[in-house]
């Protein structure tokens, strides 16, 4: 199997690229053929509600990418630490794994992650393991090995297992014929990226199995998702964090994308909230399995002259990586976002200025931004 072969060998390569953009963490390839499993077609699946016991009992599965930390952190404040199992394939840094219960997860090893679950009681399943666009762009057998085998040992286990499974999705699961400005949740989804194929398999099956199989399944689509506690790892949206970076550390910034390039975001905060919210909402309330969610957006150049404020003398250039661009150029510009806000009361709080004074404060203070304020 010559796919297997060159998955295994790429894993290396690639295990730093677990930032958001929008992307999440990294597993490796231990075995692809996994023996099939079969959902018995007259099964009655329902998922423990919230209301059935105390809390959930949670994995996060590619927890050390840039949201799954943040989300244990929220869900144990919630829940109970001891409720809430964080997972990746990484050895986790010290301050994450005495945080709370931390165990190693492959999502393509289907017997362990059954275990896993089984042994711990798991009600409710975060996947966050994927591949980023960019990255995914480089290697497309690890990311179609990661982004959609792993996923189907994922729903088929939480099928089995009553689980309540969330999924995140993303801008990239849109492409240059949908709608841009701005793009609703049901419409024409055409991506031309690995990544993007992947999530709207992701989207379908979850709503298959959900019809089909009874499935408790929940989907977001994520914009480009901005936060102050990882450092950029691949995704197209990246350029948002790196220019915090390079404004504290060196007042200079080149960015990969063209200055007028419109995509919409969201500070991290904003961003778990709405997991959550999600995933507590009432199962009647939902009318859909996938919604959007947005919260403002911008291009480079806006966001640079609100960096601007705060750090005067920040030269920003552009080299502008053909790739991304590209990908950057097939996804929407706006999101519309008006079924979250209606069916599960979704409100985000962070517009551009605040996103821009939050993420300097737990930068750091620099000599230039005291110079300034």
């Amino acid at each position: 199997m010559p796919i297997v072969r060159n998955v295994s060998r790429a894993v290396s390569q690639v295990l730093q690229g677990s930032g958001c953009g929008c992307g999440f963490s990294i597993v490796p390839v231990r075995c692809i053929g996994v023996s099939p499993r079969q959902v018995a077609s007259d099964a009655s699946f329902h998922s423990v509600s919230f209301a059935e016991t105390d809390h959930p009992r949670v994995l996060i599965t590619g927890g050390l990418g840039q949201l799954g930390v943040g989300l244990a952190k929220l869900l144990r404040k919630r829940f109970g630490k001891n409720n809430v199992i964080l997972s990746d394939i990484r050895k986790p840094a010290d301050n994450v794994f005495y945080s709370g219960p931390f165990i190693y997860a492959d999502i393509l090893d289907y017997k362990n992650l059954r275990e896993i679950v089984v042994n711990n009681r798991i009600t409710w399943l975060f996947h966050y393991s994927a591949l980023l666009s960019a990255v995914g762009e480089a290697n497309v057998p690890l990311a179609r090995a990661v982004n959609i085998t792993g996923l189907h040992n994922v729903l088929d286990i939480a099928a089995e297992h009553n689980l309540r499974l969330f999924v995140p999705s993303t801008i990239g699961a849109f492409g240059p014929t949908s709608p841009r400005d701005p793009t609703p949740d049901l419409c024409i989804q055409r991506p031309r990226t690995i990544y993007g194929v992947s999530k709207v398999h992701a989207e379908l099956m979850g709503e298959y199995y959900h019809y089909r199989y009874g499935l408790d399944f929940r989907c977001l689509r994520y914009p480009g998702i901005i936060s102050a506690d990882s450092q950029p790892g691949g995704g197209t949206t990246d350029y948002a964090v790196q220019i915090f970076h390079d404004a504290i550390k060196t007042g200079k910034f080149q960015c990969n994308l063209k200055p007028d390039t419109r995509l919409p975001m969201m500070y991290i905060d904003d961003c778990l909230k709405a997991t959550l919210e999600v995933m507590e909402a009432p199962a009647e309330a939902l009318t859909m399995r996938t919604y959007n969610i947005s919260a403002m957006s911008f291009t480079p150049e806006e966001l640079a002259q609100e960096v601007q404020k705060h750090v005067p003398e920040l030269e920003v250039t552009y080299d502008v990586d053909k790739v991304r661009q590209a990908i950057a150029d097939s996804w929407p510009m706006n999101f519309d976002d008006r079924n979250a806000r209606r069916d599960w009361g979704w409100k985000h709080d962070y517009d551009l200025p605040e996103l821009v004074t939050t993420m300097f404060s737990f930068l750091g203070s620099d000599s230039r931004i005291a110079q300034a304020n």
